[in-house]
């Protein structure tokens, strides 16, 4: 019987027999009524991005959103991201340009040889890590409180509540989080306060699923909450972090609470440029991400890449070389604008794109590639090392009245520097500096030195369409990857017409000096013998760990995405 009416609601109407066939047909509900625009959020964790959502529907700002976001993945993603430091980009629906530098700083007693041995080495990378030498004072607070002093609509305190939720009622650990406590226990568990939040009695790591209480972390938060970013740059909180650090120093110098109190979040000039007609901001000094995107982009204005297609590894031969040219003045120029003299209106003038792009050719791959000589360089400088930044985080958000935040969020490598205090681990961002204060007896731009901000890769971007309107929020983690994946983002919209998640999804491919990376799995795969027949020589694939997020509009509406590999579970942390 039941099968007999399930075959006969699937016939149409006008073949049904009996008397259901002319019956007349039953009323038809009226549609939904369209749910009221709020604004939207784009995050790595579902979690984090319904703080930020929860914030919306209480009548918050984009500011207010993309706060709560953060605070929400200090707790779901303590290996990445949260109270270490941070670039927060604001784009208005009228064109305005706001950025904020919530970067860590270097001690007062700092010096160009932090991190050498008493021989004069340079000590293996991840002793100088694992150390108070690499914790710098945390600046994403700081940045915070001044955003939303300017722009906050709601408490404050309120913009805590869904962390402390969490931190004190418990979240699961997910699969990203497992495989991290599993690989590197040595980081995630190098301090009692650690084992004890993410480690079993014998020293295993909690398995996705499980659930992890953070009472110290919800503590701090609800300190700060109630009492403001003071209560984290001095009293009790400040001290602790100051003698963490201090313990683990191995020579004079060490953080003070003095230094903690000191910090201040620094409004900078954002750096701004057109893009077959689309208006793309981005952050300045001591971030390179944004001048190395702008570059990339402006460089490759005069190719028509559409044309070419997406599926032409001509296209990505061009976009390769155009990273090279970008990423061989990133890492001569780009420093804390405080302390070096970084030519920025040289190196993002459209006469100097326009000479370096001449260097590009369709037909082959250049031999070598040198920096340029951008107006207001200091010729005298020598290149510094960089590591991978691994321990980020993008924030994405839009909001009723097309305010557009970009804010990306960092403590450098997978759970910092592997000290904990207040519940949360302390970043390892001083290794953002070059350890080698000189090379060939010439200084590095990007040296230690007293309050000092390291050089960064972040990249928070934010896009006007040719007619002024707000139309993409873009940004990513992975280290010295987060500017080619943000400007492969932006060609993806704006040249291939890609949705947001489309473009974030896009096959991976990066130059890193001699050596081009393609995304194996990905038809740039195939495409390897086009590659190297093009001039490039040592093309390799290996599978690509990104984490990039964007919201694009489309018409009237905005789409939040976050990389498709991030749910696939290949991503970085």
């Amino acid at each position: 019987m039941i099968a007999r009416i399930l075959a006969t609601l699937a016939l149409p109407l006008s073949l049904a027999s009996g008397a259901a066939a002319q019956a007349p047909a039953p009323p038809q509900p009226s549609a939904p009524a369209e749910l009221p625009f709020i604004g939207t959020v784009s995050a790595a964790d579902p979690r984090a991005q319904q703080a930020g959502m929860a914030m919306l529907r209480q009548g918050g700002s984009a500011t207010d959103a993309a706060i709560a976001t953060m605070l929400a993945l200090t707790v779901v993603e303590p290996q990445s991201s949260g109270i270490g430091g941070g670039f927060y980009v604001r784009g208005s629906a009228d064109g305005g340009i706001e950025t904020i530098d919530g970067r860590e700083t270097a001690p007062a007693a700092a010096t160009p040889e932090w991190f050498l041995a008493e021989d004069g080495s340079v000590p293996p990378f991840m002793e100088s890590v694992l150390s108070g030498l690499s914790v710098g004072v945390p600046g994403n607070i700081a940045l915070a409180a001044q955003a939303h002093g300017r722009y906050g609509r709601l408490p404050w305190a309120a913009l805590f509540e869904p962390a402390i939720e969490l931190a004190r009622e418990g979240f699961a650990i997910n699969l990203r989080l497992a495989s991290y406590l599993e690989d590197l226990p040595e980081r995630a568990g190098a301090v009692p306060a650690a084992q004890a939040l993410f480690y079993d009695g014998a020293g295993q790591p909690r398995r996705a699923g499980q659930v992890v209480r953070n009472e110290a972390l919800a503590q701090t938060l609800e300190l700060v909450a109630q009492r403001g970013a003071a209560a984290f740059y001095t009293g009790t909180l400040a001290q602790e972090i100051a003698q963490t650090v201090a313990a683990e120093t191995p020579h004079d110098g060490a953080m003070t609470a003095a230094d903690i109190a000191a910090y201040r979040a620094a409004d900078r000039e954002g750096v701004c440029g057109s893009y077959r007609g689309y208006r793309v901001c981005g952050m300045g000094p001591p971030s390179s991400g944004g001048i190395a995107v702008l570059q990339i982009l402006g460089q490759l204005e005069r190719f028509d890449l559409a044309a070419l297609g997406a599926f032409n590894p001509q296209t990505w031969h061009l976009f390769v070389e155009s990273q090279r040219l970008a990423y061989a003045d990133r890492e001569l120029y780009i420093a804390d604008s405080d302390f070096a003299p970084v030519p920025v209106a040289g190196l993002i003038d459209p006469a100097y794109i326009a000479r370096r792009s001449e260097l590009i050719s369709i037909e082959t791959s250049l031999a070598t590639v040198e920096p340029g000589r951008p107006a207001g360089a200091d010729l005298a400088l020598a290149d510094g090392d960089e590591p991978e930044e691994r321990g980020t985080s993008h924030i994405a958000v839009v909001d009723t009245a097309g305010t557009m935040i970009s804010y990306t969020s960092t403590i450098e490598g997978v759970f910092g520097s592997g000290l904990m205090a207040g519940g949360f681990y302390l970043n390892n961002e001083l290794t953002d500096f070059s350890r080698s204060p000189t090379v060939d007896g010439l200084p590095v731009a990007n040296r230690v030195e007293p309050g000092k901000r390291p050089r960064s890769s972040m990249a928070p971007t934010v896009v006007w369409d040719p007619q002024g309107r707000p139309v993409l929020v873009i940004g990513a983690a992975g280290g010295p990857t987060i500017p080619v994946q943000t400007a492969r983002g932006i060609i993806g919209v704006v040249d291939f017409g890609l949705s947001a998640k489309q473009a974030l999804g896009l096959p991976f491919i990066m130059g890193f000096g001699d050596t081009v990376m393609v995304e194996e799995g990905t038809w740039l795969e195939t495409a390897i013998p086009a590659l190297e027949a093009l001039g490039h020589s040592g093309v390799v694939a290996r599978e690509a760990a990104l984490k990039g997020g964007a919201i694009k509009r489309e018409g009237t509406i905005w789409e939040a995405a976050r990389d498709p590999r991030i749910d696939l579970g290949v991503t970085v942390p």
